[in-house]
């Protein structure tokens, strides 16, 4: 793991000047008619006849997908429930290190993305991803040795953190999240060509990563509870929701490059259906831990209100599944449900102090 301006219709190619009456033609260049068909411009015109304007905003565009800017909620979600657990438990927040935490683990996630760029490329996966950093770059090299640089500046960050809270427990968990991110897509592992790629997903970022943070939020060594595991599944839940949603628009490209992704195995429908029932099962569970007072009766009411969230995001997937154009989106849906419910299960949370 979030999350337009339509442009305007382009100008006739006739221009008529106000004082002479006069059509006069204006001559249209190749590459403006080209960008037509290009994917970021596909449900509207150009802006302008001039080709730099579009060039730019076409640009732009693979830019803002390539950045991925709305996932990085993945790196704000964990972090931010777990330092409410924390507090929940302690009363106790500590600003400076939940600040250091959130560029760190945004450095981790930027060097997910873009090492899963460049072994994306080597597999071929990416041979026609215009928002690839690889393809925009021209470099495989470079983007390499920027995921490096994001990973080690990211860790030391972590390991500051580790010297502040005192818990090793929180070094291993963020250790173990890190290294199913390496799994996930890196050599010898790439355990997301074989399907495994959400399994590890909900590891990481859920029971890891949230766990994690939790203990990093505390001083000394906080006691593990059962409200910071259920959250931490509800976290992992919607994370994994994301990954998911991402394989509807690209199964032919995975299938072209053996990549056996949960969508490749079991079709666009049956993955609709998945969808339905993972958000169900996050709302029944909510509810469950909500009654047993594993939560608090503030973080059952205020995630309760994100079901129309959910609900858009089920209905979106089961409308479109087959349209891989617009099912695109659904990945933006789910961050959206992502960033919403974690806002309002730590808001509930904080609020139950």
């Amino acid at each position: 793991m979030s999350l337009s301006l339509l442009p305007l219709p382009l100008c006739p190619s006739l221009f008529v000047s106000s004082k002479t009456r006069s059509i006069l033609p204006v001559r249209t260049r190749p590459s403006s008619l080209r960008l037509r068909n290009s994917p970021c411009c596909s449900s509207a015109s150009p802006t302008s006849s001039l080709d730099s304007s579009s060039d730019e905003v076409s640009r732009a565009t693979l830019l803002w997908r390539a950045v991925k800017l709305p996932i990085y909620s993945v790196a704000l979600v964990p972090l931010t429930v777990g330092a409410a657990a924390a507090y929940f438990k302690t009363g106790l927040f500590f600003a400076k290190r939940y600040f250091i935490l959130l560029v760190s683990s945004v450095l981790v996630i930027t060097w997910l993305n873009l090492s899963n760029d460049v072994y994306d490329f080597d597999t071929g996966a990416d041979k026609n991803k215009k928002e690839s950093v690889v393809n925009i770059v021209g470099s495989r090299s470079v983007t390499q040795i920027g995921a490096i640089i994001c990973l080690c500046l990211g860790f030391s960050g972590l390991i500051w953190a580790f010297l502040q809270a005192s818990d090793v427990r929180f070094f291993l968990l963020v250790t173990c999240a890190i290294f199913c991110g390496y799994c996930y897509q890196c050599p010898p592992f790439r355990l997301s060509y074989q399907g495994l790629g959400e399994p590890l997903c909900f590891a990481a970022f859920g029971p890891f990563a949230t766990t994690a943070f939790y203990f990093a939020s505390g001083t000394g060594s906080l006691p593990l509870n059962a409200t910071v595991l259920a959250a931490s599944v509800l976290v992992g839940l919607t994370t994994t929701l994301i990954l998911f949603c991402s394989h509807f628009h690209q199964i032919e490209e995975d299938i072209a490059v053996q990549k056996m992704s949960p969508l490749v195995r079991i079709g666009t429908e049956a993955g609709s259906r998945v969808v339905s029932i993972v958000v169900i099962s996050l709302y029944v569970l909510l509810a469950v831990f909500g009654i047993s007072k594993v939560l608090p009766a503030t973080s059952l009411l205020l995630c309760a209100l994100t079901a129309p969230i959910g609900k858009m995001v089920s209905d979106f997937v089961q409308e479109n599944h087959k349209d891989k154009v617009k099912i695109f989106m659904a990945k933006y849906y789910c961050v959206r449900l992502h960033a919403l419910f974690g806002v309002a299960l730590a808001s509930g949370l904080f609020l139950a102090k």
